[in-house]
C-alpha cells in the first residue's frame, strides 16, 4: 500500500492509542513503518528486537488502530504479513497542563540514541516574540516539515525533523537573560 492512499492524519482519542504511541520502542517501529510495509521480522531486524518483542509491540498498535496489515503472502506454509502505518501523520492530544509530551521525550530519546560521529543539526534559541511573530514563525515550522515530508524517499536514510515552539513556564529564564 503506498503512502498515498493512506489517510492523512490519524487522531489519537482514546488511552489505549495514547499509551501505544508513548511507549518508545513502539514509536520506533511507526518510525520504521512511516514510508514502506514491513513484516514483523523486518521490524525486528531493523531496530535489533527479538521477533517476539516485535510482534507484541506490532500487535499492540494494530489492537489501537495505529498499524495495519496491509498484505499477506504465503512462505512455507506461513502466512507472512506486512504493516503499515494507518494514516500519514498522528496527531496527539494537548497534554495539558503538566502533561507529558510524549513526542519530544521521543525525539530526546532518538537524538541520545543517534550516532555521535553521525550529521546532527541541533540548536535552541530564546525568542522575544509578539503573538502574531509566534503564530507565524509556528505556522513556518509545519510548513517546512511538510514540504520536505513530501520529498522524503523510502530508499533514503530516516532523518528526522523535530521542532518545539512554546511559552516556557512564567519565571524561568536562560542564562544571560535579562531580569
Amino acid at each position: 500500500m503506498p503512502t498515498d492512499d493512506l489517510p492523512e492524519t490519524f487522531h489519537v482519542t482514546t488511552d489505549e492509542q495514547l499509551r501505544a504511541v508513548s511507549n518508545l520502542t513502539r514509536h520506533r517501529i511507526m518510525a520504521v513503518l512511516r514510508f514502506e510495509p514491513a513484516t514483523i521480522t523486518q521490524i525486528a531486524d531493523r531496530l535489533g528486537l527479538a521477533k517476539g518483542s516485535s510482534s507484541y509491540h506490532v500487535r499492540l498498535l494494530e489492537r489501537a488502530g495505529l498499524v495495519k496489515v496491509v498484505r499477506t503472502r504465503k512462505v512455507r506454509g506461513v502466512t507472512e504479513r506486512y504493516y503499515a502505518m494507518a494514516a500519514r501523520s498522528i496527531e496527539l492530544p494537548d497534554p495539558g497542563e503538566g502533561g507529558p509530551d510524549v513526542l519530544m521525550r521521543h525525539a530526546v530519546a532518538d537524538l541520545e540514541a543517534s550516532p555521535v560521529d553521525g550529521q546532527r543539526h541541533v540548536r535552541m534559541a530564546h525568542l522575544r516574540l509578539t503573538d502574531e511573530q509566534f503564530a507565524q514563525l509556528g505556522a513556518r515550522l509545519e510548513a517546512l516539515a511538510d514540504e520536505y515530508r513530501e520529498l522524503s524517499d523510502p530508499s533514503l536514510p530516516d532523518a528526522s525533523f523535530v521542532f518545539a515552539l512554546f511559552h516556557p513556564a512564567a519565571g524561568e529564564r536562560g542564562e544571560g537573560d535579562a531580569k
